[in-house]
């Protein structure tokens, strides 16, 4: 028992503390990415059943989408650059 609540107390710790300044900041861009991905496949997929006028819509949204998706990847590697010199 003594060792369970060691151990919860220890991965407290380490969780309150993490490893970089901005961890939540990283967690969030790293959840919007996958979010952006699953957003890209629904498009890619929607590809296969649209109209030639809705086309020239989703390849628009395709477009956007891939721009947040380069622009989260920039992010996430000033987040490292900034922690790891």
């Amino acid at each position: 028992m003594l060792m369970r609540t060691f151990l919860i107390y220890s991965l407290m710790i380490v969780s309150a503390v993490a490893f970089h300044d901005n961890t939540f900041a990283v967690f969030e861009l790293k959840e919007q990415l996958q979010m952006l991905y699953v957003n890209m496949w629904e498009l890619l997929h929607q590809l296969e059943y649209v109209t030639d006028t809705q086309r020239e819509v989703v390849y628009g949204e395709i477009e956007d989408i891939k721009q947040q998706i380069m622009a989260t990847i920039e992010l996430l590697l000033e987040h490292d650059k900034s922690q790891h010199p």
